[in-house]
């Protein structure tokens, strides 16, 4: 055992003592010998817990570590050494031939793997002698096939000659039959023709075949009959619409060939003709170029008319399409839903292609929105109930865009402005030049003031958005706005043009003979104008859109109403000079002029119409009145005595009831007239006790509350008889009383009084002064 040897193998074992077996050795590797030196490591567990390792002596170990371990007895072990050496002894021997078992053991395992080893070592190399023969058998195949390849060349040419030996006659009569399918295609015998290219397409596939995918130039011809063919039955399919009228028979031969050919493979390298696809695009295309082809596009002005022919035209299209081109296609064409489609994405592109070109008129705008919106969508074209659930016109997309119906709205309303505002302008200048007329304006059989200019105005404007309301509320409520914007325009022009009217009339410049008829027909024209506003109102819209346009009328009214009392002051000016003075206290001359002059004023208020004359009279009175507390309030004449105050209250009681009677003659309600005014004046001057003043002041203010202390002055003077001190003493009640709320309906009158400087004055009317 102590001999070397080449190579060492190493196991390493557990051994426990008592019946279980050793542990399992390590793998064995490098095993390339059939010697092998074990060494084995071995852990006994031994009784009592201890533990020992085999150790073999070596001629090394000397006396003293033999004494170092060997441990020191006692004298109470002594006796017991004997028993203790013979159990070790033995334990020692049962060790021993454990340890002889399992190396036997090992051993005989190691002897049969490496018997095994050299048995695989042997077939190994046994195949690799075998491997290196086929190696060899196989170069001299390969030299013999290098010298076979000729005769492989032969054999195949002589296949190939042999399969054209047999398809000779047939490929013989290949150019005639191209010329006889050519000749059926110009025919239109489509059924016919697609069958004689099948054979010849069959007939060459055959060939391709037998000559290994070898192509013969007799076949060239093949692929543009085939395309003849295509274009054939796509032109056939194109005029379906024709067709299925006068041929119906053509049309079925075309869809049948592109079916066929559709779902047919061949064996050739060629890509699929895919004729369906084909079908259906001439189908589109054909129906667009009979309907929206570029010589049927619309031009300038010719819009309408093409609106107009497509109404009728499309609905006929759809009913052909659903009696006659339909039976004659598969169902999977849906030729119903297919026309609707392109008819709808035809007209679609025209209209987006009409709008990119120059910009419409007012008139093309309002057809096309009214057609689009309206007309196509309606009962008579795709809303039509003849229209079954095939042609599936719920999923078409609007025919115009939201940017387009912004555009053509956009367009109509600024072009009817443009017009309407030409329009109005003409209506008011020709009712300018009447008013320098030497005639009165003309009447109405009821004998009121009348011109056709109101009623054009509204005419004008109501009929626009009247129209619109056929297309869409939002372009009916954009020409509403527009309406009632130019309307005020309007109204503004006219006032103006009344004030240059009264200007130059005024000045001499112009003068008109009819100056004041023609102010009042223009009253006429506003009360007509303000009774049939509303008509530019539509169903839906918020009442509140006229506030504007009424308060221009207001404006308006109180305009002209204005330069009517500016006559009327003119006029009664030069009479209230002489007002008051000693002569009026003594006879009422002068204010029967006044009286007189007034009512020759008035007398046209008649031909105004009643919803305007009564406040034109209650105008006039209060400007009748304005004027007669003027002149009382200029500090022209001074009371002397006694009698002369009973003398001015006298006259001031006379020309109160005088007024009173005038208007109330010329149609004015005595509880919108402003002659009361007079009556408490008269009770101030006719007061006989000038203590009692400031009584009488607090009453004044009571009932006029824009009175003032120097209108009160004025009229303390116009007595005569009231010293500083009872002066003072009826100011100061004025002072001390609370200023008092006015009366409920009475307009103010003082506060238009200038005291005590005389300056002409003119009230705006708007109201009674009861």
């Amino acid at each position: 055992m102590g001999q070397k040897l080449p190579w060492e193998v190493e196991f390493c074992c557990m051994l426990r003592c008592g019946p279980e077996p050793p542990m399992p050795c390590e793998p064995v590797e490098g095993v390339t010998n059939f010697t092998v030196r074990v060494i084995f490591k071995a852990k006994v567990i031994c009784g009592g817990g201890r533990t020992g390792r085999l150790v073999k002596p070596g001629p090394a170990m000397d006396s003293t570590a033999k004494n170092e371990m060997q441990p020191a007895l006692i004298p109470e072990q002594l006796a017991r050494l004997g028993q203790y050496r013979s159990r070790e002894v033995q334990r020692t021997c049962s060790l021993e031939a454990r340890m002889k078992s399992v190396v036997q053991s090992y051993l005989e395992g190691v002897k049969t793997g490496v018997w095994q080893l050299a048995q695989a070592l042997e077939a190994v190399q046994e195949a690799h002698e075998a491997l290196d023969q086929a190696h060899g058998l196989l170069q001299g195949m390969a030299e013999l096939l290098q010298t076979l390849e000729p005769l492989r060349e032969q054999v195949a040419q002589h296949k190939q000659l042999q399969a054209l030996s047999q398809l000779l006659p047939r490929l013989q009569a290949v150019p005639a039959a191209v010329a006889h399918t050519q000749t059926l295609i110009d025919a239109q015998q489509l059924l016919e023709a697609y069958v004689s290219l099948r054979e010849l397409e069959q007939l060459q596939e055959e060939t391709w075949t037998s000559l290994g995918g070898l192509e013969l130039p007799i076949f060239k011809g093949l692929g543009p009959l085939a395309e003849a063919l295509g274009q054939a039955v796509e032109a056939a399919v194109g005029a379906a619409g024709q067709l299925a009228r006068e041929d119906p028979a053509l049309l079925v031969a075309a869809v049948r060939v592109a079916e066929v050919e559709t779902g047919r493979t061949t064996s050739l390298e060629q890509a699929p003709r895919d004729w369906r696809q084909r079908c259906l695009h001439a189908l589109q295309e054909g129906l667009e170029r009979v309907h929206f082809g570029t010589p049927l596009l619309p031009g300038p002005g010719t819009l309408a008319g093409w609106l107009e022919a497509l109404q009728v035209a499309l609905p006929a299209e759809m009913a052909t399409a659903e009696a006659l081109i339909a039976p004659c296609c598969p169902p999977h064409y849906k030729i119903v839903q297919l026309w609707a489609h392109t008819l709808h994405s035809g007209l679609r592109r025209c209209l987006q292609q009409f709008l990119r070109g120059p910009e419409l008129g007012a008139a093309e705008a309002f057809t096309l929105l009214h057609w689009a919106l309206r007309v196509y969508p309606g009962p008579e074209m795709m809303g039509s109930l003849e229209l079954g659930p095939e042609a599936d016109v719920s999923q078409l997309e609007p025919l115009l865009t939201l940017e387009n119906i912004e555009q053509l709205e956009a367009t109509f309303v600024s072009k009817v402005r443009a017009n309407v505002v030409q329009w109005l302008q003409k209506a008011l200048d020709g009712e300018v030049a009447e008013w320098g007329r030497e005639k009165e304006p003309d009447t109405d059989p009821s004998g009121f003031y009348h011109s056709p200019m109101p009623a054009i105005v509204l005419q004008i404007l109501e009929e626009n958005v009247r129209l619109t309301s056929l297309v869409s509320e939002s372009l009916q409520q954009r020409v509403h706005d527009m309406a009632l914007s130019e309307l005020g325009a309007f109204l503004r022009s006219f006032s103006d043009a009344l004030i240059r009217f009264s200007r130059d009339h005024l000045r001499g410049e112009a003068v008109a003979p009819y100056y004041v008829p023609y102010l009042l027909a223009a009253l006429n024209h506003q009360s007509a104008l303000s009774s049939s506003v509303s008509v530019l109102q539509p169903d839906g819209v918020a009442s509140g859109a006229l506030a504007p346009v009424e308060a221009a009328l207001e404006d308006l009214q109180r305009r002209i109403c204005r330069l009517v009392l500016e006559a009327l002051l003119a006029e009664l000016q030069p009479l209230f000079a002489a007002l008051p003075s000693r002569q009026w206290l003594l006879s009422p001359e002068l204010l029967d002029n006044v009286c007189k002059r007034t009512a020759h004023f008035c007398r046209d208020f008649g031909r105004v119409r009643n919803s305007t004359v009564q406040l034109l009279l209650a105008e006039a009175e209060r400007t009748v009145v304005l004027q007669y507390l003027c002149a009382l309030m200029q500090g022209r004449l001074v009371c002397r005595d006694a009698e002369e105050r009973n003398q001015a209250a006298e006259r001031l009681l006379h020309d109160a009831a005088q007024l009173r009677d005038l208007f109330l003659d010329l149609g004015l309600e005595e509880s919108f007239q402003c002659t009361p005014v007079l009556l408490a004046l008269r009770k101030l001057l006719n007061l006989r006790d000038p203590t009692m003043l400031g009584l009488e002041v607090a009453g004044l203010r009571q009932q006029f509350p824009d009175v003032s202390e120097d209108h009160i002055s004025a009229l303390l003077d116009l007595r005569g008889d009231v010293s500083r001190e009872q002066r003072l003493a009826a100011l100061s009640s004025l002072q001390a009383a609370p200023q008092p709320s006015p009366p409920a309906g009475r307009r103010a009158l003082f506060s238009l009084v200038p005291a005590p400087t005389p300056a002409p004055s003119s009230c705006l009317p708007s109201g009674p002064c009861a």
